[in-house]
């Protein structure tokens, strides 16, 4: 049961003896239950990360990220040449009807409205709507 993570007193309760008395009869059982479950679980872990299944390429990457300290490389996102990435500010206060109808079509899921139907508010006061 410790290497399952059960605490000690539950065990004891199970077993209908005091914490004590676990102790002093189970004392390496406690000590090693959770090494032992962790040498079971590796075991396992290794023999599908050197497996040809699916899972065995999930389970490489886990070890080595783990046991072997493997990270993934830093992800730089930049513009043009390495430079900064390009922005514009559009003012949609002189948008017409039809452009900001365009421009909903592309982006109004991006508001959370799945079938792009939020309503465009041109000031940027404000929940879109209101």
């Amino acid at each position: 049961m410790t290497s399952y993570g059960i605490p000690q007193d539950d065990i004891a309760r199970v077993l209908k003896i005091s914490p004590t008395t676990l102790r002093l009869h189970f004392r390496y059982e406690l000590d090693v239950g959770a090494t032992q479950a962790n040498v079971m679980v590796a075991q396992s872990l290794f023999q599908k990360a050197t497996g040809s299944h699916p899972q065995a390429v999930t389970a490489a990457i886990f070890w080595l990220k783990t046991r072997a300290r493997w990270k993934e490389p830093p992800r730089e996102v930049s513009g043009p040449n390495g430079g900064p990435i390009p922005t514009a500010t559009v003012d949609l206060t002189k948008a017409s009807r039809e452009q900001l109808d365009a421009l909903e079509s592309l982006f109004g899921h991006l508001a959370g409205e799945p079938g792009g139907d939020a309503e465009v508010d041109p000031g940027g006061e404000g929940e879109a709507g209101a």
